[in-house]
């Protein structure tokens, strides 16, 4: 029995899972000066879903910034939760998450439409059929870009980018400005900021029900989020895109996409 459960952990955390969101969920958002920054790796829906280990060759980077220094985030293979250091410093920690390159096989054209649609990636039913590509068995490249921010001590600091391809940035500090009136948030892909991107906030609730709202970056990649005391958050924004020419064909793909996340709470 107890190779059974193993097994059948190890499908449920390596089923291809593009259309789920994955984010950095810390223990806890706010920890003494002296604490442990702690949090599990998640891929899953409206806050929940399968925790992953501590696993190097999933990620191309797992790094913590605070008080001006950045370092890795080390850990022991396969550690659970795969997010636990000792805060270096106080302030506001913003640990970030890139992963390896995975890949998605569609069996239905209509189950890439619906995830194409609920993202807003456009019409891809027609741009998928003008680029001649079949409509069974194709792949899609994904990769992940996660963060998240966690009050050490006081909690003071800011947000920062940290050079994600694909990167959600606070433009406040959730844990010690106001943000009754929103948070605002930026969304970048590579240097520039994403004009018109659909944005995904999913709101937990102290009972823990979660609400999902749309929302849409300006011109200058920006979205006003509203936010509530007492309430944890997960930003996310996916991007499409041709894949290039060396992945494509090392990896059969005909698309790929980029997912980025943030979470946070409100005190």
């Amino acid at each position: 029995m107890r190779i059974l459960a193993f097994c059948l952990g190890l499908a449920a955390a390596t089923v291809p899972a593009a259309a789920h969101e994955f984010w950095i969920e810390p223990l806890a958002y706010q920890v003494d000066a002296d604490g442990n920054v702690a949090g599990h790796l998640v891929n899953g829906e409206t806050f929940e879903g399968v925790t992953y280990s501590y696993l190097p060759r999933r990620f191309t980077r797992f790094d913590l910034a605070i008080g001006g220094g950045i370092a890795p985030v080390e850990g022991r293979l396969g550690d659970k939760p795969a997010l636990n250091v000792a805060a270096p410093a106080e302030g506001v920690a913003v640990v970030a998450y890139a992963s390896e390159v995975e890949v998605v096989r569609y069996t239905e054209f209509a189950a890439f439409l619906r995830f194409a649609a609920h993202k807003d990636l456009g019409d891809m039913e027609s741009r998928h059929r003008a680029a001649g590509h079949p409509e069974t068995g194709f792949g899609e490249a994904y990769s992940r870009f996660a963060k998240t921010l966690v009050a050490v001590g006081t909690g003071a600091g800011s947000d920062l980018r940290l050079g994600l391809e694909t990167e959600i940035v606070a433009l406040a500090n959730p844990y010690t400005e106001d943000v009754s009136a929103g948070l605002p948030v930026q969304v970048f892909y590579a240097d520039a900021p994403r004009a018109m991107a659909q944005v995904e906030l999913f709101e937990k609730a102290p009972d823990g029900s979660v609400e999902v709202t749309l929302h849409r970056t300006d011109a200058e990649g920006v979205a006003v989020l509203p936010v509530r005391a007492g309430h944890s958050y997960l930003v996310d924004a996916v991007l499409l895109r041709d894949p290039a020419p060396d992945l494509a064909e090392a990896r059969d793909v005909v698309w790929e996409t980029l997912w980025a996340s943030l979470t946070f709470a409100v005190p």
